[in-house]
C-alpha cells in the first residue's frame, strides 16, 4: 500500500486513508483522540462540581463563598467578588489590618483549597476561586484606591493568572496540594504590583 497524502491506492483502487486531515491540518485520527481527551476532561470537572459541598466550611471557603459556582470564568468572577469586598471593607480596615487578614486567608486558603481538591478529586478545580481572592487583595492593599488603578490591575492580574508566563506556569506544574494553589498566584499578583512599580519609576 502507498500513501499519498489523505488518499491510499491498495490493489488499483484508492481509498481514504485515516490519516485524512480535518478543517485545522489534523489527521482525523488525532483530531478523534484530541476530541475523546476533552470529552473525558469535561467529564471529569463535571463529576467533581457535584462533589462541592457549601455546608462544608472548607468548600465554602475555597469557593469563595460560592463565587467560584458561576459557569463562565469562575476565576474572573472569584475575583470580582475579591473586589467587591475590598471595596466594601477599604473605610473600615487599616492597611495593617488587611495584611493581616490576607495573611491569615492564606494560611487558612492552603488547608481550605487542598482539602476541597482531595474532597472532589481534582488537583486545583477552576471553581476553586479562594487563591484569587487572596491574591488580589493582596494587589489591592498596595495600590491607590482609585477606580481606574484598580481596573487596570483587576485586568493584570487576570492575565498573569489565566497566561501563566514563567515562572508562573513552571510553579503551577510544579507545586501541588494547597500550597500550590495558592503560591501561583501569588506569583500574579507579585508580577501585577512589578509592572505597577516599574510604571512608577517611569515617571508616568
Amino acid at each position: 500500500m502507498e500513501r499519498g497524502g489523505c488518499l491510499s491506492r491498495a490493489n488499483g483502487g484508492l481509498i481514504i486513508s485515516a490519516d485524512r486531515p480535518n478543517e485545522r491540518g489534523q489527521p482525523a485520527g488525532e483530531a478523534a483522540l484530541g476530541e475523546a481527551e476533552d470529552a473525558s476532561r469535561a467529564r471529569v470537572k463535571a463529576a467533581a462540581l457535584a462533589r462541592f459541598r457549601l455546608a462544608s466550611p472548607p468548600h465554602l471557603i475555597s469557593l469563595g463563598f460560592g463565587s467560584g459556582l458561576f459557569p463562565r470564568a469562575p476565576g474572573t468572577v472569584g475575583t470580582l467578588w475579591a473586589w467587591c469586598v475590598f471595596v466594601a471593607l477599604e473605610d473600615w480596615l487599616a492597611p495593617h489590618h488587611w495584611l493581616l487578614l490576607i495573611a491569615t486567608s492564606f494560611l487558612i486558603g492552603i488547608w481550605a483549597c487542598g482539602r476541597t481538591a482531595r474532597d472532589v478529586g481534582v488537583s486545583d478545580h477552576s471553581a476553586i476561586v479562594w487563591d484569587e481572592v487572596v491574591a488580589f487583595w493582596l494587589v489591592l492593599a498596595f495600590l491607590p484606591t482609585d477606580w481606574f488603578t484598580q481596573l487596570v490591575a483587576f485586568a493584570l492580574f487576570r492575565f498573569f493568572d489565566i497566561a501563566k508566563p514563567p515562572p508562573i506556569g513552571v510553579v503551577d506544574a510544579r507545586l501541588k496540594g494547597g500550597f500550590g494553589i495558592m503560591f501561583d498566584d501569588l506569583l500574579a499578583a507579585f508580577f501585577t504590583l512589578l509592572l505597577f512599580a516599574i510604571w512608577r519609576a517611569a515617571g508616568f
